[in-house]
């Protein structure tokens, strides 16, 4: 693995995806990785969640690592994120995110099947088996129905050598333990749900991958060093300053919220999706401007 491994930690929030009449508008998602970076984010995830993958085509979300690639230009590390339902899907997805040189791979557990834990660990090493890239699991089961058990990370971490951790996006706190104390503190767990991030990393995640890093990122980057540097207060009231943004996230299927807001700072033109999401509705909206004047980003004139 070309990478070192402990240069895969720290906020690494999953870039929205923007669209303009109905297109991907490239020019803005480069302007969006660019505002990550000067704004102290550690890393880019690509086609995670909260870049709506699952209304992009394969070519389009090839095209967003490519973009990737090259407005990091080896400043900070980019994670593609290559899974989809099928592993057919999957494996054109991590192929393309290999030639382009990512850091490492996120792929999600298959959603809608619900394989048994068994297929689940057949998948993971017939995807990754020709591959040297450093790849991780995508543990997210409220979005794909199927969660992944201490077993089948054990069996994954014994038989895939760039086998390197998961990102955790389930309210489970004692799994994270659980894989420290059974894998050691090398393996890679970042926290997938903003209202655990504090917690997850004071007991061992390595860092962030969350939705409100599109228009928080300094927060999240400090909250990261705070931990490694065990200020832990200081982490501790990055998270308490965070509470309402991170739960305003969910007002509404994500990222709808996370878009709406960014429009609102001057992040994004509009707020448009691909069917089957829509933009917010206007209750949401008021509810959100709300959130944002109280935790001051509209007075910082953002």
């Amino acid at each position: 693995m070309e990478m070192p491994i402990d240069r895969l930690k720290g906020s690494m929030p999953p870039v929205v995806t923007p669209f303009r009449q109905g297109e991907v508008d490239e020019e803005t998602y480069a302007r969006l990785l660019e505002f990550q970076i000067a704004n102290g984010t550690h890393g880019l995830l690509v086609n995670g969640t909260t870049s709506e993958p699952a209304s992009l085509t394969i070519a389009e979300r090839n095209r967003l690592v490519d973009i990737a690639m090259e407005v990091s230009g080896g400043r900070v590390p980019v994670i593609a994120a290559t899974g989809s339902q099928s592993l057919a899907e999957t494996e054109v997805l991590t192929r393309h995110a290999v030639r382009a040189k990512v850091d490492a791979l996120l792929i999600v557990t298959p959603y809608y099947t619900r394989p048994p834990q068994r297929g689940l660990v057949e998948y993971y090493l017939e995807v990754t088996k020709a591959h040297e890239t450093p790849w991780m699991v995508y543990h997210i089961p409220g979005r794909t129905a199927v969660s992944v058990t201490i077993d089948t990370l054990a069996a994954l971490k014994q038989r895939s050598p760039t086998f390197v951790g998961m990102k955790h996006a389930v309210n489970d706190l004692a799994l994270v333990s659980e894989c420290m104390a059974r894998f050691g503190a090398d393996f890679r767990i970042f926290v997938g749900l903003e209202d655990l991030s504090f917690p997850m990393m004071a007991v061992g995640a390595c860092g962030l991958m969350n939705a409100v890093g599109n228009i928080a990122p300094r927060p999240l980057s400090d909250m990261c060093e705070a931990v490694w540097q065990g200020d832990l207060a200081t982490a501790r009231k990055l998270h308490e300053q965070l509470f309402e943004i991170n739960q305003a996230v969910f007002y509404d299927t994500n990222p709808i919220p996370m878009k709406y807001m960014m429009r609102r700072l001057g992040l994004l033109a509009d707020n448009e999706h691909r069917l089957p999401m829509v933009p917010a509705t206007a209750e949401v909206e008021k509810r959100l401007d709300g959130v944002l004047a109280r935790c001051g980003f509209l007075d910082a004139g953002r």
